[in-house]
């Protein structure tokens, strides 16, 4: 009887460290995990998403200040990649949206916040990291410093009565106002919630998806073999889906921005 419950036992073991290993993943903790090595955040008072955050800004700080090769007249390699993503984002995303003279000035949020959810969501794959965009209070910060440009670029830019304004459609009959205005003062809110969790939701179900997959092998062993396969193409797609939501996050957030900074009546 013992002899037959083992290989369930085993089995048993085998899925709660896989379960184990994908929570760790997808967690935030108090500690860093490196290969045989654990370092404890909280004497920093930090946690391991915190620092992940701190290392994106010093790796971006690192690209663009020593790799970064602009005054070669020629970009070759990695300055001409960024290059190439820098244009994208400002005339492919800002100043469509923003306009010239706007696009210009604001260039420098969108192009950081693309590069910084980027870089996040890039190093979320690498397994000595973790997956800060996974984490539902660095997106809610994220949109949070949109939702603060929506308002405070606002009132700079049209004044506090033109802030006002932009929630009151002219034409409109004043009882329909009385529902109407409410609903367009919290349709601000919402869209900060829409960014928060659509970033969030796909980086953290994207990755319980490939440490699951790739849990199988563990548990089933030669068996799991085509597990591994997926896992493989999904991890691709997660690269895709990286690029994909940083190019999603700066885009709609333009579009937000641009709709209170320039209201249509």
């Amino acid at each position: 009887m013992a002899d037959q419950n083992q290989p369930m036992e085993a089995g048993t073991d085998k899925a709660q460290l896989v379960q184990d290993a994908v929570m760790y993943k997808v967690s935030d903790h108090d500690y860093w995990q490196l290969p045989g090595l654990q370092l404890d955040l909280s004497p920093l008072h930090m946690t391991s998403h915190g620092l992940m955050l701190i290392l994106a800004g010093l790796f971006l700080a690192l690209i663009f200040g020593l790799f970064y090769r602009k005054k070669s007249l020629i970009p070759k390699g990695f300055t001409n990649l960024l290059e190439v993503l820098v244009l994208f984002v400002r005339d492919q995303i800002v100043i469509p949206n923003l306009g010239e003279k706007d696009g210009r000035k604001m260039a420098p949020l969108f192009l950081s916040f693309f590069f910084f959810i980027l870089l996040l969501n890039l190093m979320g794959l690498i397994p000595v990291f973790s997956g800060a965009t996974g984490n539902v209070n660095v997106t809610a910060g994220l949109a949070l410093v949109t939702l603060t440009v929506m308002i405070g670029g606002a009132i700079i830019k049209n004044g506090p009565s033109g802030f006002v304004g932009a929630f009151v459609p002219h034409g409109v009959p004043w009882p329909v106002l009385i529902i109407l205005v409410p609903i367009e003062f919290m349709g601000m809110f919402i869209k900060a919630f829409a960014l928060t969790m659509r970033l969030f939701a796909n980086m953290f179900a994207g990755s319980i998806v490939v440490y699951s997959i790739i849990g199988l092998l563990l548990i089933f062993g030669y068996a799991g073999l085509p597990a591994l396969a997926l896992a493989i193409a999904i991890y691709m797609l997660k690269v895709f889906v990286a690029f994909l939501q940083a190019f999603v996050f700066t885009l709609l957030s333009a579009l937000f921005i641009n709709q209170i900074h320039h209201p249509a009546h």
